[in-house]
């Protein structure tokens, strides 16, 4: 099975979930997102596979939602996915992806569904 999580290690609920994943003993690639952005394509690939829109994958708390006015309704889909990538914290996390689904794990236990 392939696994990948997409990670930012100061993040509880993401060092849960890598918890779960050694402890059910799942080989997985970790994706340090802050780091290693996805690009736009990777994004909306992420994004269609969640079945979900771009606002509903973004952190409506984090400081740049706020400063970029992203709350305002008359942004596309585009304007969003772009917003996330000039500003990774946007992004809602851990994602995990395997061969069987993908999920945000957010609480860590739903990793549990697609392991």
């Amino acid at each position: 099975m392939s696994t990948v999580i997409f990670y930012n290690p100061k993040c509880s609920k993401c060092r849960t979930t890598l918890s779960i994943l050694e402890e059910k003993g799942v080989d997985f690639e970790v994706i340090k997102y802050l780091e290693n952005t996805p690009s736009v394509d990777e994004l909306k690939d992420l994004l269609n596979q969640l079945n979900m829109g771009a606002r509903s994958l973004m952190r409506t708390f984090e400081a740049p939602y706020k400063e970029n006015n992203l709350d305002d309704e008359s942004l596309s889909e585009d304007d969003l996915i772009q917003a996330m990538i000039d500003n990774p914290i946007l992004i809602e996390r851990p994602i995990v992806k395997t061969d069987k689904g993908i999920v945000i794990a957010r609480p860590p236990e739903n990793v549990l569904s697609i392991i």
